[in-house]
């Protein structure tokens, strides 16, 4: 402290007294804490510590344009709960990879720096160059960040090395969104298999499930995000991006399965059982078509459940959603896992010197995911954000609405980690549609796919990844709308071998083989 070192060079005859009154001065703690103490507090206290609060800067996304800034208590209470003085960067999302290219171009970075994947091209290049921490090692030393999934751990690495802390999302949030009042008019029970999902879709499209009496409805909007035909080509048991055959690794696009999968689909286009627009319908309109009664399913995340639901009982109180995880297929149950993370946050090596700093910052990561911090961060000041009833959170302040800058906590939950993740126990879920979503979730990481090539990435991809995924993309969407058949299909698949890949295909073998041979 300078305090202190001024004071010392003044009086040295009783510098430990000076240093030990300086201290407790400048010090919340009390009872005579020793200078490694830092006791676990309630988010609105101090935490003792004899050294002065650590700079961390954070370079985030925002998704706000009245973004919360330092005078937000809330982001006052996380620098006091980790003893930090926090530098929060935020970009906009739409601009955020600019940014972030031109940060990695330059060098110079912050000490945390949020990417949505440590493997697209440039972020991989400079962990190659060495610009960041590898935290692997360090992690079993933290009691929250030990705690981390070791599956969304591998799914985050660099070839077999974490460096990036990921920001957790449910593994097996993946599922059927359907109208059970439609169900329940045409006296049909919840689909168990592909045969029955089928059955659905044609009800909902043929057999007027709204009852009145207009030939005005079909069976599932898909928009042109193509999420629903990746979650459903699991059912048929297709490999979720990469399977392994013979210990080497096989692309889901060149297997039987994901063909059948694709013959599936053409049926449900052909019969108009989903949306002819699919391949150009907006995604941000997705929950339209069943709130206004025009469509029956939605195959995507569980949240869309009780989403829809909430808005569509505002124009029509007898609609009600219901949620199922997956339908059994020829081999099963299956479902397409998340990646079980939303980015991560990247420790740079420009910012960070030395590793006694590095472990500054991961105590820092590690404390903001206390208990009482994860509450803090994702949902505010109890009482001004958020009040309790009967252990259901009730928001007070919605995100849309304008706050002063002292309550302002818009962005600030982009900082965390949520490691363990704990958010959905929180608090009692609010609405039974809400507490199913979430017992969903939990049942769907029994059946969830494995994607054995996760953790890999290759100098071919990194060239011509962009490439690769659009051949395979456009050849899907144009057999599912029948621009091409089955020989068209495989005449795509060939040009994607000879576009790189074989050469990629070879390369995730080789990697694989090789961590199995460690």
């Amino acid at each position: 402290m300078n305090w202190d070192k001024k004071k010392k060079s003044l009086f040295a005859a009783t510098s430990i007294l000076l240093a030990v009154t300086a201290i407790t001065g400048c010090s919340s703690g009390t009872n005579g804490s020793k200078a490694t103490d830092t006791p676990k507090t309630t988010a609105g206290a101090t935490t003792a510590s004899k050294e002065k609060p650590f700079p961390i800067s954070v370079m985030l996304k925002s998704y706000n344009n009245d973004i919360a800034t330092a005078e937000s208590k809330v982001w006052k209470k996380i620098e006091e709960y980790t003893n930090t003085k926090l530098d929060l960067q935020f970009t906009p999302d739409t601009s955020y990879s600019d940014k972030l290219n031109i940060a990695l171009a330059s060098g110079s970075l912050p000490t945390l720096v949020f990417v949505n994947n440590a493997k697209i091209s440039a972020v991989a290049n400079a962990i190659n160059g060495g610009a960041f921490w590898e935290i692997g090692p360090y992690l079993k030393d933290y009691p929250n960040l030990s705690k981390a999934n070791p599956t969304v751990l591998n799914n985050t690495s660099v070839n077999g090395k974490y460096y990036g802390l990921y920001v957790s999302r449910p593994i097996g949030r993946m599922g059927i969104n359907y109208r059970k009042d439609w169900l329940d008019n045409l006296g049909m029970q919840e689909p168990k298999t592909i045969g029955d999902f089928y059955n659905m879709l044609k009800a909902f499209a043929t057999k007027d499930p709204d009852k009145n009496g207009k030939d005005d409805t079909y069976g599932m909007v898909v928009t042109k995000f193509g999420g629903p035909w990746d979650i459903m080509q699991t059912w048929f048991g297709a490999p979720n991006k990469w399977g392994e055959k013979d210990g080497k690794l096989v692309p889901a696009h060149l297997t039987p399965e994901y063909l059948e999968a694709l013959k599936f689909f053409k049926k449900l286009y052909d019969e108009k059982l989903v949306n002819q627009d699919f391949a150009v319908y907006d995604s941000a309109k997705w929950n339209d078509p069943i709130i206004n009664s025009q469509a029956g399913v939605a195959i995507d995340v569980t949240e869309r459940s009780y989403q829809i639901d909430e808005k569509m009982k505002q124009i029509n109180p007898k609609g009600s959603i219901d949620i199922i995880g997956a339908v059994s297929g020829p081999t099963g149950l299956h479902n397409l896992p998340t990646a079980g993370h939303n980015g991560m946050f990247l420790v740079s090596k420009s910012a960070v010197k030395t590793e006694a700093d590095l472990k500054k910052v991961l105590t820092f990561l590690d404390k903001t995911n206390d208990k009482e911090m994860q509450a803090l961060i994702n949902y505010g000041l109890e009482g001004t954000h958020y009040k309790v009833e009967d252990g259901k959170l009730v928001t007070l302040i919605l995100q849309t609405d304008p706050m002063a800058p002292d309550i302002n906590n818009k962005g600030i939950n982009q900082i965390l980690s949520s490691i363990p993740y704990i958010v959905p126990d929180m608090f009692k879920p609010s609405t039974p549609l809400r507490a199913k979503a979430v017992d969903v979730q939990k049942a769907n990481e029994k059946i969830i796919i494995v994607n054995p090539g996760e953790p890999f990435t290759t100098a071919t991809y990194t060239q011509k990844g962009a490439q690769l995924d659009q051949i395979v993309e456009d050849a899907r969407t144009k057999f599912i709308v029948g621009k091409i058949d089955e020989a068209g299909y495989k005449a795509d698949m060939e040009l994607w071998k000879k576009s790189g890949g074989d050469a990629y295909t070879k390369e995730m073998s080789d990697a694989y083989a090789a961590s199995k041979a460690k």
